[in-house]
């Protein structure tokens, strides 16, 4: 129990410390390349979970679509792969840019990175978790315009349990089996996307061409 308590106290401290906004990005690269279509690389998935590709790229195409460009069509994209046998994720990101640029004419390419993606017990909470990093390259020169990474949690709006520590574990243990089974991940997956792409987001993306809203990101 004592041990329980002083793990306890250390997240909460952990959570109540201020955190501090990163400094704005450069986006002058971006905003010299104006790209206007972009082509999502099958995300590399550094998690146990195999469903966590599959679910944030249903969830990719919008954010970027809302943000003003032009986004290939994931499915024939990731079929166009693995007709030509690139199967594995890794293999697809080490295509040349100018390969890339030749298939598809796309100016841009997404590469993504998932970091986190499922539902875990800690402590005395049980949450999903989805976290990806990202960076948009210019297929026409090979030049890094933006990267950016995003989490989102389904604990972020959860209220405290008043039940004490034992219905806290209780909890704790049917989240997790709900959000298991219902395969929440892929609900948090739209958050963590909409918030790793969005123009509204501190250092998202820039708004493209057709955007109804040419405002830059949030700094």
């Amino acid at each position: 129990m004592r041990q329980v308590v002083i793990i306890l106290l250390t997240v909460i401290g952990l959570y109540g410390c201020k955190t501090t906004q990163s400094p704005s990005y450069d986006y002058s690269a971006f905003l010299a390349a104006a790209p206007t279509s972009i082509v999502v690389m099958p995300p590399i998935n550094n998690t146990p979970e195999v469903m966590a590709p599959y679910g944030l790229m249903a969830q990719i195409v919008r954010p970027i679509a809302e943000a003003g460009y032009y986004v290939f069509p994931v499915a024939v994209v990731n079929q166009t792969f693995m007709a030509n046998g690139m199967t594995v994720a890794q293999d697809v990101h080490a295509i040349p840019y100018q390969k890339l640029h030749e298939i598809f004419g796309a100016d841009a390419g997404l590469y993504i990175t998932i970091r986190d993606y499922g539902t875990s017990y800690i402590v005395v909470n049980s949450v999903t978790v989805v976290s990806a990093e990202a960076t948009l390259v210019d297929l026409r020169s090979g030049e890094i315009l933006w990267q950016g990474a995003a989490s989102a949690s389904s604990g972020e709006n959860r209220g405290a349990n008043q039940n004490g520590l034992l219905g806290m574990l209780v909890e704790a243990a049917l989240t997790q089996i709900i959000e298991t089974v219902t395969d929440r991940g892929f609900d948090v997956a739209g958050i963590a996307a909409s918030r790793l792409l969005s123009t509204k987001a501190h250092n998202g993306l820039l708004p493209g061409p057709r955007a109804p809203n040419k405002a830059s990101p949030a700094n």
